[in-house]
């Protein structure tokens, strides 16, 4: 009974999060694959717990108990920087309700331990199961309490702005449907670069670009300040974003045709190099700090056999967490977007001795077409290359749009 009340508890927040109060701009609709087979798996370990032995009811008691509190998390998150609202009140419940499997399935592996018999075999026997625990954390839980959690946590408010500069307040739609807001800095010389993602990230090279003339355009992605949508992490489906805040610069009169380009920043800078091979319409395309976002990209990474070996089943299972609670496909890999960029201009800006997986840009490089340039600032940190290496990040960045939007015939 206690076991299905935790459950009851944890499954009546995912009908409230996809089917009762979906994200603004989404419907439940949306939500088919992230509600029914989270349900389904709440419903199979309700059915098949009681046909369990103890031991196995224990553990599976801890499973749900930890992935009832990462269900939690987004509510906490929310709560304490808004208030709460919609399926928050729900999301709070299962924090007391993962606690509650919790305690049961300790208490269940507590009373059910072996008393009798050889004392090294009950204590070998233990550890034998701890290990297997761990493992089971390792590869299960973690992997699938991330998916959620990176699925459902956004930037929860707009950035103080310090600009410096005059800018528009201004909205847009996806071609999804999703209203997106953000700020624009007029145009001064024809020209117009979208800084992506998000109002706070990108305030600096905003301010940099601005000297130079260039109108420049920095907004919240789907999910995140005052955007609609379902936030992710990752970056899935942000290439739509970015197609929406093209189409607006198209339509300014301050903006020639032509002359868009695009800086991103970490995943922003995955989700242009996204953009920018599905649509001729980005003239010049910087990437920083751009990682892994999916399987094959993280299997990519510079990784030792054994690592490799021992990285490959949660990272999977994290990419179809993901989907699942995104409801959407993984996107392609990099490696065979990038090509597509060209004959138009990239440059790749990498902290490469970063714990970010940056390393891949070299790969990215490597597969692309020319005209590319790869730079590499081996003392900066992730994102970092205009703290690092100020005056010289600015002539290569501005130099590198200047060629590209300024001087084409």
């Amino acid at each position: 009974m206690l076991f299905r009340a935790g459950i009851a508890v944890i499954a009546l927040h995912v009908i409230d999060d996809n089917y009762i109060s979906p994200p603004p701009g989404t419907s439940a609709g949306d939500h088919l694959v992230s509600g029914l087979v989270p349900l389904a798996a709440l419903g199979f370990a309700a059915w098949g717990y009681p046909r369990l032995r103890d031991g196995r009811r224990g553990a599976l008691a801890l499973v749900f108990g930890v992935l009832g509190i990462a269900a939690g998390i987004e509510a906490v998150d929310y709560t304490r920087k808004v208030g709460p609202s919609g399926d928050d009140f729900t999301g709070l419940l299962t924090i007391p309700a993962g606690l509650l499997l919790l305690g049961l399935g300790v208490a269940t592996l507590w009373r059910t331990r072996r008393i009798e018999g050889n004392r090294t075999w009950r204590y070998t026997r233990r550890l034998v199961f701890a290990a297997a625990g761990i493992v089971v954390v390792y590869a299960l839980v973690i992997p699938v309490g991330l998916g959620y959690v990176t699925t459902h946590i956004g930037r929860a408010v707009v950035p103080a702005n310090e600009l410096g500069v005059a800018y528009e307040n201004v909205s847009f739609k996806t071609g999804d449907g999703l209203e997106l807001e953000g700020w624009y800095v007029p145009s001064k010389n024809g020209a117009a670069v979208i800084a992506f993602p998000g109002r706070k990230g990108p305030q600096r090279p905003t301010r940099m670009l601005a000297r130079h003339g260039y109108g420049v355009l920095l907004f919240d992605r789907r999910g995140e300040g005052h955007s609609e949508g379902e936030p992710n992490s990752w970056g899935w489906g942000g290439d739509k974003d970015i197609k929406a805040a093209i189409a607006f610069l198209q339509g300014r009169r301050d903006v020639e045709p032509g002359r868009i380009g695009g800086i991103g920043l970490s995943v922003g800078g995955e989700m242009m190099l996204d953009a920018a091979a599905d649509t001729d319409s980005l003239a010049a395309v910087v990437s920083e700090g751009a990682g892994a976002r999916m399987f094959t990209e993280e299997m990519d990474e510079d990784l030792l056999g054994v690592e490799k070996a021992t990285s490959a089943v949660p990272a999977w299972l994290k990419q179809a967490s993901i989907a699942v609670f995104s409801n959407q496909l993984p996107p392609t890999n990099l490696k065979e977007l990038v090509p597509r960029i060209a004959p138009r201009p990239l440059l790749l800006i990498a902290a490469p001795n970063a714990p970010t997986g940056e390393k891949l840009n070299r790969g990215y490089f490597a597969a692309a077409g020319e005209p590319k340039t790869l730079w590499e600032i081996p003392e900066s940190g992730h994102v970092g290359g205009l703290s690092a290496r100020p005056r010289e990040y600015e002539r290569r960045v501005v130099g590198f749009f200047d060629r590209a939007l300024l001087q084409r015939g």
